[in-house]
């Protein structure tokens, strides 16, 4: 029994260790209704300027959400640079009255790829991201967070 117990402790301790190539970070939406001035800004450092990364956009809501997308505009700031690069994406949510995510009861979950490619970040340092909805509803209700997840693409 004691020689299991310091297998166990040391599995831990060497998953524990373990360095993890993603970051993800969520932000909630205040009441869950998100309003088009609330742009959660999320930031992360990339050190490692060889890897290529793919992005995706992490998206939570209530069955109660009534459309199959949503429109994001996402502003983005390299180290170094004052000026955002603004790009806008329609992320598909639903595909036949079905949520494409992961749920659990009437909560689900949307991790949407945003480049067919993996992106290669040219400048170590700090980068920004800025998320805001841009839908005509305003509020846009049922939405409980939203946030970024970067995944380090592994070398074949």
């Amino acid at each position: 029994m004691r020689q299991i117990a310091h297998i166990l402790a040391g599995c831990l301790l060497f998953a524990s260790c373990i360095r993890t190539d993603m970051f993800e970070k969520n932000v909630a939406i205040p009441g869950h209704a998100w309003e088009s001035s609330f742009a959660p800004r999320i930031g992360f450092t990339i050190n490692d300027t060889a890897s290529s990364y793919n992005i995706f956009i992490v998206v939570r809501h209530t069955d109660a959400y009534r459309y199959n997308n949503i429109w994001v505009k996402l502003k983005s700031t390299t180290p170094g640079d004052s000026i955002a690069t603004v790009q806008q994406f329609n992320l598909p949510l639903a595909t036949q009255n079905r949520w494409t995510g992961t749920g659990m009861d009437d909560l689900f979950e949307h991790r949407i790829l945003l480049y067919r490619r993996p992106v290669r970040f040219t400048r170590p340092g700090a980068y920004t991201v800025t998320l805001e909805q841009v839908m005509r509803e305003n509020p846009l209700p049922h939405v409980m967070n939203v946030g970024l997840r970067l995944e380090k693409v592994k070398d074949p």
